[in-house]
């Protein structure tokens, strides 16, 4: 389930391991003590509030109990883990400061506040509206039980994230969404992965499982809206 944030995390949101570590508490214990951004707590705590007190003892003790073998087998992510602080300043800022100077005469310091920090600023705040907003507003087609939801404009702002009812109803699914590329370009880049042989082993959930989970639990809205 991890595969689709994955695949365009960029640098200095975490590294990897602690990143699927913490996606993982939250989707066993979603709306609960235990998960890191706890949407329950209001918009704020969600998007940006988790990351400014120490989690919640909850949190840790969670934590440890995960099943961790298969990321701490996986050479790329133990790799990315342990040059984490060299990629944060290659690949976030050094690289996006230094292309638009070489390439076509832009000042070092438009590189860096421009495609440096401001691109890093629109990116964090789109990626925690999903924490936020699409566990907030939205309908619920596969399953009113839990919070998350189909949001349109987290759809666009985080390149297919906005399908969450649907994660979180199947988290298994790599496409986070039973429309494939539709609005998603997260699941395109995975697609193309697997393609070049890069990528292997997606899961998909069948339409008829879908179909049956969406008539059992869910709201009655229409399917093919994201929000």
């Amino acid at each position: 389930m991890d595969s689709m944030y994955l695949s365009l995390c960029p640098p200095l949101q975490n590294d990897i391991f602690e990143w699927a570590r913490d996606h993982r508490v939250h989707h066993k214990f979603s709306e609960t003590d235990a998960d890191p951004h706890n949407a329950v707590r209001g918009f704020f705590f969600a998007h940006i509030g988790w990351l400014l007190v120490r989690k919640h003892p909850d949190v840790i003790e969670k934590g440890k109990k995960l099943e961790l073998s298969d990321l701490k087998a996986d050479k790329v992510v133990m790799f990315q883990r342990k040059y984490y602080k060299m990629s944060v300043v290659l690949m976030c800022f050094s690289i996006p400061m230094l292309v638009p100077w070489c390439l076509w005469g832009e000042s070092l310091w438009l590189g860096y506040f421009v495609p440096g920090l401001l691109r890093y600023t629109l990116v964090l705040n789109a990626t925690w509206l999903v924490n936020s907003a699409a566990h907030m507003w939205g309908n619920r087609p596969y399953d009113t039980n839990i919070n998350p939801r189909e949001n349109k404009f987290v759809t666009l702002s985080a390149i297919g994230e906005g399908f969450h009812n649907y994660h979180h109803t199947f988290p298994y699914d790599y496409a986070s969404s039973e429309f494939g590329c539709k609005l998603n370009l997260t699941t395109c880049f995975i697609d193309l992965m697997c393609f070049l042989g890069l990528a292997k082993d997606r899961k998909r959930v069948s339409p008829e499982i879908v179909l049956a989970r969406a008539q059992r639990t869910g709201d009655g809205s229409t399917r093919n809206r994201s929000g």
